[in-house]
């Protein structure tokens, strides 16, 4: 294991395990996007209610949300690492440094726009999963607890949540867009060839991501 350790503690290997846990939690967006878009079916709340109850009661979703744990984590964490030494290695601490032309400003500072985006994301597990395990939601006419009318009455009474949603939604654009082209730079897959399609992969996630999910308060919000 001393040289797994080693590895993981590296900078470099730093790098590579946040790239990696980077990569793992867009697929997860994937995922919860595609669930959340049953809040758009016309039958009172019905199938939302029914994948809530599965994706907080089956035991292979238990093994995941650990991973998922896991990832957060660690992504956190090599993050918040990396950052503490690059600020250690300056030699003048308090010196002003000239931006580098052409890198903007949310490319240099990812944890900030990170440290923002987890905030919103813990507020977002105790307004939602917290709430629907450990609070009363309510039972709808099929006997499920009401997932789908504890989200409605969020976003439209919480109206300050709904904005602090769009907000964190705005910064985790900028943070998708310059991570995911970092991630691939950081494995190596930055040739020359492939370099226009991670580019236009990360800009097109970093547009669809945070435009789709945004779309679920202002439509309790507006609209419902």
């Amino acid at each position: 294991m001393t040289w797994f350790t080693r590895a993981v503690t590296s900078s470099i290997g730093q790098k590579v395990l946040m790239s990696l846990t980077g990569l793992f939690l867009v697929s997860f967006l994937f995922v919860h996007l595609s669930g959340n878009f049953l809040l758009f079916a016309d039958d009172g709340g019905r199938a939302f209610n029914e994948y809530s109850k599965f994706m907080t009661s089956a035991a292979i979703i238990r093994v995941m949300e650990i991973v998922l744990l896991l990832g957060i984590v660690l992504h956190v964490y090599t993050a918040t690492t990396l950052t503490r030494r690059n600020a250690q290695a300056r030699p003048q601490k308090y010196a002003y440094t000239q931006p580098s032309p052409g890198v903007s400003w949310f490319s240099r500072n990812m944890g900030i726009s990170g440290s923002i985006v987890l905030i919103f994301l813990v507020i977002h597990i105790q307004n939602f999963w917290y709430r629907y395990k450990f609070g009363e939601p309510g039972v709808d006419a099929w006997g499920n607890r009401d997932m789908y009318t504890l989200v409605a009455t969020t976003f439209r009474v919480e109206w300050w949540y709904s904005i602090l949603y769009i907000l964190a939604m705005v910064l985790l654009a900028f943070h998708l867009n310059h991570g995911f082209q970092s991630a691939f730079r950081t494995l190596g897959l930055n040739h020359p060839k492939y370099l226009p399609v991670i580019k236009g992969t990360g800009t097109f996630l970093a547009i669809l991501f945070p435009i789709a999910f945004a779309v679920f308060p202002i439509y309790f919000l507006f609209f419902n």
